[in-house]
C-alpha cells in the first residue's frame, strides 16, 4: 500500500488542501506531527482509523509502524505541518521508504510563511522595493546551517527575509541584520499564524527586542524583516497597466 505524506498546513484545519483531506480520510491509519498539528484535522480520519503520534517517537519507530501498516495492506496518511518543502524531515522518510521499496505520494500544503503574511495583510515582494523571499533559520541544536548560509549573506541581498525556528534567538537576528538594513527598517513577529492563539507584533530592528521582551514569545513564530513590510510609495506593477501589452490583453484596453 501506499504512504501519503500531507502537508496539513500552518494550524488552521481548515486550511488544509482538499486532496490532502480527501488522503487523510481514505487511509486506515493516521500518523501526525502532534507538537504542531492541530487535532481538529484528526476528524477527517475514517472511523476506526489507527490515529498515532509521532512526536514522542524516533525515526526508527516511525518507520517500522509505517512497514508494519503497509505490510498489512493498509494506506498510511502521514500528516506534517505546514508544507513538506522545508524543515519538514520527511526526506530522511523518504530514503527510508525507498530502501524499502515502499510506495509514496507527497501532498503540499500552506506553510507557515505563507499564512504569516496574510495575517499581516502583506505582499511580500513589491515593485522597486523586493523582488525575492528568502526563507532561512539560525542554527539550532538539531540542525546547524551551512557555512555560507548566513543571516548577513542573505542581507546583503535586500530580499525580504522569512526566519523560521529563530525566535529565541532575536538578538542575535537583529545584531547581524542590522548592518544591512539598518535600525529603521520594519520588522513583523507573527507566531502561531493561523492558529486560535495567532499573535502579530510589528516594529524595527531597533525597536523589535523590546517589544518582545515585553510581551515574549516562546515558539513557533515567524520573523518577516525588510524594506516591503513599511512601503507605501511603490510604484505599481506593469502587469495590470492600461498600455501593458500582454497574450490576453491589448493597449488600452
Amino acid at each position: 500500500m501506499t504512504v501519503h505524506f500531507i502537508g496539513a498546513g500552518p494550524g488552521a484545519p481548515d486550511l488544509i488542501t482538499v486532496r490532502g483531506r480527501d488522503l487523510v480520510a481514505q487511509s486506515r491509519v493516521c500518523l501526525y506531527a502532534g507538537s504542531l498539528v492541530p487535532r481538529e484535522v484528526l476528524t477527517w480520519c475514517p472511523p476506526g482509523a489507527r490515529i498515532i503520534d509521532t512526536a514522542p517517537l524516533s525515526l526508527d519507530q516511525i518507520i517500522a509502524t509505517i512497514a508494519d501498516a503497509h505490510a498489512a495492506g493498509e494506506d498510511i496518511a502521514r500528516l506534517h505541518s505546514g508544507d513538506l518543502s522545508i524543515w519538514s524531515a520527511m526526506g530522511e522518510q523518504l530514503r527510508r521508504l525507498r530502501a524499502l521499496a515502499i510506495p509514496y505520494t507527497i501532498t503540499p500544503g500552506v506553510p507557515a510563511f505563507a499564512a504569516a503574511a496574510a495575517a499581516l495583510g502583506q505582499e511580500l515582494t513589491l515593485p522597486g522595493v523586493a523582488q525575492s523571499v528568502v526563507l532561512t533559520r539560525t542554527s539550532g541544536r538539531a540542525t546547524a546551517m551551512p557555512e555560507r548560509e548566513t543571516l548577513a549573506a542573505f542581507a546583503a541581498t535586500g530580499a525580504t527575509l522569512a526566519i523560521h525556528l529563530s525566535i529565541h534567538v532575536l538578538d542575535t537576528v537583529v545584531a547581524e541584520l542590522t548592518p544591512h538594513y539598518g535600525e529603521d527598517c520594519p520588522v513583523a513577529v507573527v507566531a502561531r499564524a493561523s492558529w486560535p492563539e495567532e499573535r502579530i507584533l510589528r516594529g524595527t530592528l531597533g525597536t523589535i527586542t523590546g517589544l518582545l521582551a515585553a510581551d515574549p514569545v516562546e515558539r513557533t513564530a515567524t520573523i518577516f524583516v525588510g524594506p516591503v513590510l513599511g512601503a507605501e510609495d511603490f510604484r505599481e506593477s506593469a502587469l495590470y497597466g492600461e498600455h501593458y501589452v500582454r497574450r490576453f490583453r491589448g493597449a488600452g484596453t
